[in-house]
Order: structure tokens, then C-alpha cells, then sequence
């Protein structure tokens, strides 16, 4: 089974990569999304630490410093560990996300 996330295409907004993980706007919610390169849905607490670390740079770059939190709760595709770094009020009920 193919898994989009390996994949890696560029379809969104691409903010960097490293040689552990890639960073980009999520095709789905269009937030910042760090995608760990190895297909695996459970990294290391160092390799977790480090990907979060290069996530909150981007995050404090289009949110501002701490006005983001980090959702790694993998909904669509639990296999492969991704995390989304997301503005206050995202999930407000009848909304997409609004930044106040």
C-alpha cells in the first residue's frame, strides 16, 4: 500500500527539510505539518523532541512565538508519525480556525 506521506510530494507550501523530517502546509487544514521521513508511527522521545524543535521554529515564524500548540494525534493516516502545529481556535465548533 502506497502511503502519501513517504511520498513526500510537493503539493502545498514546502518551509524546509531536514535529513530526519520534511515541513509543510498540510493539504488538508493548510498548517504547518512536520512529516518524519521514516514510515513509522512511533519515533524515539529524542527523535520526537527533534522534530517538534524544527516544527516550532516554522510555527513561531507564522503564528508567533507560542501562539501555536502541537497536535500529533494522527487521524488520517495513524501509520506514519506526522504532527501539526496548530493556531489557537482551531478545532472552534462550526469553523475552520480563526486567529484572534
Amino acid at each position: 500500500m502506497a502511503c502519501d506521506l513517504c511520498d513526500a510530494a510537493v503539493i502545498t507550501r514546502r518551509y524546509g527539510e531536514s535529513d530526519i523530517a520534511w515541513i509543510a502546509d498540510c493539504e488538508i487544514c493548510l498548517v504547518p505539518m512536520i512529516v518524519w521521513r521514516e514510515h513509522d508511527a512511533q519515533p524515539a522521545p529524542e527523535i520526537r523532541a527533534r522534530l517538534h524543535a524544527e516544527l516550532a521554529a516554522v510555527a513561531d515564524e507564522e503564528f508567533g512565538p507560542g501562539g501555536w500548540s502541537i497536535d500529533d494525534h494522527m487521524r488520517n493516516i495513524p501509520d506514519h508519525y506526522h504532527a501539526h502545529a496548530r493556531p489557537p481556535y482551531f478545532w472552534r465548533a462550526g469553523s475552520a480556525w480563526s486567529v484572534k
